[in-house]
């Protein structure tokens, strides 16, 4: 992985590149880093992943606290795409990263030449029902230390359901309690839950370029019903639904790298 920094709002922000060819920005997840596109990212493509790590995410500093938010991070990358001639690109990314691609493309459609919303949290709402989860370990890290705000969490509601239904969330919200700085990842998990894309439904219903939406069951956090809604609105979209992540994690990356490579020849 190649690394390089971008200059924006005083801050050095991380730019992570995997494999050869054109540039297909892949955009992580809240609390993710570069690491995460590129594990899913089929290297053979004969593209290339290119990931800005998001203000407070992976290797980018921080910066002010109030600037966490979805607009701020898709500004960010609206630069980066200026300030490197990529545009227009193929755009997209997992969770988090899907709703900034997704703004992007709604509001600034000229940067952007194909979309792929990979296991979406958002669709047009602000605070969406399935963020709570995070939203809940980000006020625990913000009011306790973090040994206790675990064990908080280990006897909630929250962690006996997705105990049953999403393994796979579970093990990354218990992966919060250790992320350094806990301030950062106290406020990234509030702030972030409690925003959304910024876009309507036909803003996104007037998205015209080719889409690919990939989502998987027994995941609370990136609810499949978010993933098909997303299918609906946009038109030249498809849906690919992979394996679960929580039930195998070698055919979910078998799975994501073969849906995007198949999306990638048709460029």
């Amino acid at each position: 992985m190649k690394r390089s920094v971008f200059k924006r709002g005083g801050l050095d922000l991380s730019v992570a590149e995997t494999g050869e060819g054109a540039a297909f920005v892949f955009q992580h997840g809240l609390c993710g880093a570069a690491g995460q596109p590129a594990d899913v990212f089929p290297v053979d493509s004969g593209w290339r992943c290119l990931t800005l790590e998001c203000r407070g995410h992976g290797q980018s500093q921080s910066g002010d606290p109030a600037k966490f938010s979805i607009s701020v991070f898709a500004d960010d990358l609206a630069e980066l795409i200026e300030a490197r001639n990529l545009a227009p690109v193929v755009i997209g990314g997992i969770s988090m990263g899907a709703a900034i691609a997704l703004r992007l493309a709604a509001i600034r459609p000229q940067l952007v030449r194909g979309l792929v919303l990979a296991r979406p949290a958002w669709v047009a709402e602000a605070a969406p029902s399935n963020a709570k989860p995070n939203a809940e370990v980000g006020e625990l890290l913000r009011r306790h230390p973090p040994v206790e705000a675990r064990g908080i969490f280990e006897r909630s509601e929250t962690a006996a359901k997705l105990t049953r239904d999403a393994p796979d969330n579970l093990a990354s919200l218990r992966g919060f309690f250790a992320r350094e700085p806990i301030a950062v990842t106290a406020e990234l998990l509030a702030r972030i839950s409690a925003d959304g894309p910024g876009v309507t439904r036909a803003a996104i219903g007037g998205i015209r370029v080719p889409t690919l939406i990939i989502g998987h069951g027994r995941d609370m956090i990136h609810p499949v019903a978010m993933a098909k809604e997303l299918s609906g609105l946009i038109p030249r979209s498809r849906l690919a639904a992979i394996p679960p992540k929580a039930d195998n994690l070698q055919a979910y990356r078998a799975g994501f790298r073969s849906a995007l490579a198949t999306f990638l020849k048709g460029f």
